[in-house]
């Protein structure tokens, strides 16, 4: 901005004050020649009384006197014979045309000559020739047009000297505008501006802060009324919690528990992250996340008749997600498996280690996904809250990975999640 307003100035500057300085500079070396025509004609025209009625010798004596004072050369032709009194001077055009009583002021080599007719003398017609060089004709001209010239140049430097001044008043609130952006956008959504600059620059950014100040409300209000509708919640797993303690199978009631307790602790989590949200960032091994994962899902499997196959390496993998984080993303991507494919149809996780993370691949035999993309959050084609693929992306987006569908071996889904491995000090 700051550079472009300079070049908007210097460019504007520029052609005004070619648009004055050009023209001014020929009215200059108009007036100085002008100025020495005039001083030329009016010495030529002093003579005239005395050429007009003296005779020869008193015109030579006078022609004398008028050379020694007059910085211009004064000759005189003489009708009666032709010949030149005074400086020497060539017989041109213009001189011949003067001698038939016409005075003219014509262009001649290296100057201008200046002939003044003189009718009615006792010898007749009397040409009065006087001469101003070029240099006469310029005289001062140079030096005007070195002033003008300065003149140019100091206005040009006030002219930017003000685009600075009035683009760093201007460039200073803009930037600061962009900063509180940044700041908002990273998620400090208590970042506030002073108004400054402009009247229209002030009111961006008082409707900035009104607007980072109605965010931070509006995700208040949305925190808390998550926080509550998980808090309420409880009230029916701890009914659940009762009734599994009523049951008589040891077994079948260990196994109800710990289903609960998974339950309570994932809604404990919820309302923790909806009250004090985490910054991204940690790191896991996905090995082991996994390894828990498919090993809690496995009872259901065994109760569907669902094959359950697993490819994990058998050392750690360290990815930069918190370990609840992913869990929640595999159990939503697993969910999706037995809520959109029939019962009895095998279903594999893969781990693979990469040179820059990691890549877990969970495909099944279904029928396959319904389109082509991830449907939108909130949607689903079947009878789901259609989240599962959205939580699963968003996990990997906030760690710097990737989501991404297709279909298994067999025909089926296969949803491939990478995330990147945890940078030192993480």
């Amino acid at each position: 901005m700051r550079s472009r307003l300079f070049r908007l100035v210097a460019a504007t500057a520029s052609l005004v004050l070619i648009a004055f300085l050009v023209p001014l500079a020929l009215l200059v070396r108009q007036v100085a020649a002008d100025r020495a025509t005039t001083a030329a004609t009016t010495a030529a025209q002093s003579l005239v009384p005395v050429v007009a009625t003296a005779d020869r010798g008193t015109v030579e004596l006078t022609v004398s006197q008028v050379r020694a004072t007059s910085r211009y050369p004064i000759t005189v032709l003489w009708p009666a014979d032709g010949s030149l009194i005074g400086a020497p001077a060539p017989r041109s055009r213009a001189l011949r045309l003067a001698a038939r009583g016409r005075s003219v002021t014509a262009e001649a080599p290296g100057g201008r000559e200046i002939l003044v007719a003189v009718q009615g003398a006792p010898a007749g017609t009397i040409v009065i020739r006087t001469f101003v060089t070029t240099a006469d004709l310029r005289a001062g001209v140079l030096r005007a047009w070195l002033i003008l010239g300065l003149l140019g140049i100091g206005l040009l430097g006030v002219g930017l000297v003000v685009a600075d001044a009035i683009a760093r008043s201007m460039l200073g609130p803009v930037t600061a505008l962009a900063a509180l952006s940044q700041r908002l956008s990273g998620g400090d959504l208590d970042a506030r501006i002073d108004p400054a600059g402009p009247p229209e620059i002030r009111d961006v950014g008082a409707a900035l802060n009104h607007l980072a100040g109605r965010i931070g409300d509006l995700l208040t209000g949305e925190r808390e009324a998550a926080a509550d509708l998980s808090h309420r919640l409880r009230t029916p797993l701890t009914a659940l919690r009762l009734e599994t303690e009523s049951l008589r199978d040891p077994a079948e009631a260990e196994r109800v528990t710990a289903v609960v307790d998974a339950l309570e602790r994932t809604v404990t989590q919820i309302i923790s992250d909806t009250r004090h949200p985490r910054r991204s960032g940690g790191r896991c091994d996905a090995r082991q996340i996994l390894t828990d994962r498919v090993a809690y899902w496995s009872a259901l499997a065994d109760e569907q008749d669902r094959p359950v196959g697993t490819v994990l390496p058998d050392h750690a993998v360290p990815v930069a997600v918190d370990g609840d984080e992913l869990a929640a993303a595999v159990d939503a991507l697993l969910e999706n498996v037995f809520a959109h494919t029939p019962e009895a149809t095998a279903f594999t996780v893969r781990l693979e280690a990469t040179t820059s993370g990691a890549r877990i691949v969970i495909g099944d035999d279904g029928p396959g996904l319904p389109g082509a993309g991830l449907s939108g959050r909130g949607r689903s084609g079947r009878a789901s809250t259609g989240l599962g693929l959205d939580i699963a992306r968003r996990t990997a987006h906030a760690a710097g990975g990737a989501l991404t569908l297709g279909r298994s071996p067999s025909g089926g889904a296969e949803v491939t999640v990478t995330l990147p491995a945890p940078t030192e000090g993480s």
